[in-house]
Formats: structure tokens, sequence, C-alpha cells
């Protein structure tokens, strides 16, 4: 019925998608969506789990933490999601991806600490994500501007997103410092 290992993306080192496989009957259906197992080269003590609604146009991100992890479930909805590796010591820095996540097909994403990453809402949508920090108040918590050229993430977008001010802001990657770049 569940998931049992992530497939490591062959993009961005320890970034994984895990299919959720659910039971369906007449009613409705049931999956479990994220296990601690899933996922052993992680520390899952501190467990925080949010709730993000989108209308469709809207872009978060692209945001990055030095301790964060994140892993994604899209549950209502298709988002089209980038992801940079910032990280200096990765097999993988300086790749980007762009993947999507549908409440239809069932997946989970887990995006480790050091990996930028954001999303287009294509539809309104409903994201359920669990990270392994507690919320610090932005302390653990950098950005980088989503349309730098120099990411080459193709995000498709028929027309400009709706972004936040802080994310508007975010700077471009040859602006970002070695101090707040992650390991």
């Amino acid at each position: 019925m569940t998931a049992t290992k992530g497939i490591e993306s062959d993009r961005i080192d320890g970034v994984y998608v895990v299919d959720i496989n659910g039971i369906s009957e007449p009613r409705g259906m049931f999956a479990e969506t994220f296990r601690v197992e899933w996922f052993p080269q992680r520390d899952w003590t501190r467990l925080q789990c949010n709730r993000s609604e989108s209308i469709a146009g809207v872009l978060r991100g692209l945001h990055f933490h030095r301790r964060q992890a994140d892993y994604w479930h899209c549950i209502n909805g298709r988002i089209r999601v980038g992801l940079f590796d910032m990280r200096v010591g990765s097999p993988t820095r300086g790749r980007g991806d762009v993947l999507e996540l549908a409440g239809d097909r069932p997946q989970g994403l887990l995006i480790p600490p050091g990996v930028a990453h954001g999303y287009l809402a294509v539809t309104d949508i409903t994201l359920i994500y669990v990270v392994d920090q507690y919320y610090d108040g932005g302390a653990d918590e950098f950005g980088v501007a989503w349309d730098d050229p120099a990411l080459g993430l193709d995000w498709d977008c028929a027309s400009p997103p709706l972004v936040s001010e802080r994310d508007a802001t975010n700077p471009r990657l040859e602006e970002i410092t070695a101090e707040s770049l992650p390991e």
C-alpha cells in the first residue's frame, strides 16, 4: 500500500521522488504520504508539518536553507517545481531541474538542505510539506531570484507570475555571498 523508498534524482544529488501508493475503494482513497523510514539519511526528530495554498499563477521561491530539509506532497492541483543545487561541496552544485507534482498523481518530493526550491502554481493548489527543523523566525531562510538566467530553470510561464514582495527582491546567484551558501 505505501511507498518504501524514494528514487533519487539523476539531476540533483539528494533529491528524492516517492511514488505514493494508495488504496482506492468506492468511498474514496487512503494513502500514507510520509514515513520517516523512507529517508533514513535525515534526522526527523524536530518534525513540523505545514499547509500552503496558492491560486493559479502564483510563484513561491526560490528559497534555500543550510539545515532544513523539506518533503512536499501536492494534494490538490498541479505545481511546477524549480530546484537548484546551491551546496558548495555537492557533486551536482550548480545544476537545476524543473519537475511537476500533481494531486491526481500522488508523489512526495524530498528536498535536502542547500537545494534552492520554489514552485509555480499551474492551477489552484494545496501543498502539504514536512520539514525537519522547527521554524526559527527566518534565520535559516535564504533566497535566490526565481528568474535568474544563471539558474537555467524553464518555468514555462504563459504570463508573468504573481510573486511576493520578498521573493521579488531575492538576489541573483552572482550576488549571493559565500557565507550564506550551504556546505
